[in-house]
């Protein structure tokens, strides 16, 4: 009974951390969403400088205020069609952390959306799309609108492998 009781537990902090503001931003036509309190800042996109020897997603490095950042195109990342940057492209300046380790990191994106604050009752547990796919990387999918908007855990869209990649990078 004890160990139900902290199952139950487990799973209603699960949703209620999943609460909260997000910034919404499009990718290829769909919305995405990223826990505000991840975002540092978001830029117009800028001269990006290719680091070599890097996974294609890696678009290279960036000198924000004297700080060298990585930038990875989404995109790429999630295997969808490369597209032209315009003026609207914009770089998501993001803290990730894995073991321990944290890091700034630019997210580049089609376009930024709004700030919206998203309850509990309008986020559904992420489906299951079989065993061959990975989804470790999306917190839930918010129902608003009439429409779905993918909300991202960006600690966990690159791997631990991939993590080191980007780290090394910078």
């Amino acid at each position: 009974m004890e160990q139900t009781t902290k199952i139950m537990d487990q799973a209603i902090k699960s949703v209620a951390d999943r609460e909260g503001k997000y910034l919404t931003f499009a990718l290829a036509g769909e919305e995405y969403g990223i826990g505000i309190l991840k975002v540092k800042e978001i830029i117009g996109i800028m001269t990006i400088t290719p680091v070599p020897q890097t996974p294609g997603y890696i678009k290279g490095v960036i000198n924000l205020r004297g700080k060298v950042i990585p930038v990875i195109d989404l995109r790429l990342k999630f295997n969808m069609e490369s597209a032209a940057y315009t003026e609207r492209t914009c770089i998501i300046v993001v803290e990730i952390s894995n073991n321990e380790h944290k890091i700034m990191m630019g997210i580049v994106v089609d376009s930024v959306s709004e700030v919206l604050n998203i309850r509990q009752g309008e986020i559904a547990d992420t489906p299951a799309f079989g065993s061959r796919v990975d989804t470790a990387y999306i917190l839930g999918m918010a129902k608003m609108g009439g429409g779905v908007k993918i909300l991202l855990d960006i600690d966990r869209v690159l791997s631990d492998h991939e993590f080191q990649n980007v780290t090394r990078a910078a």
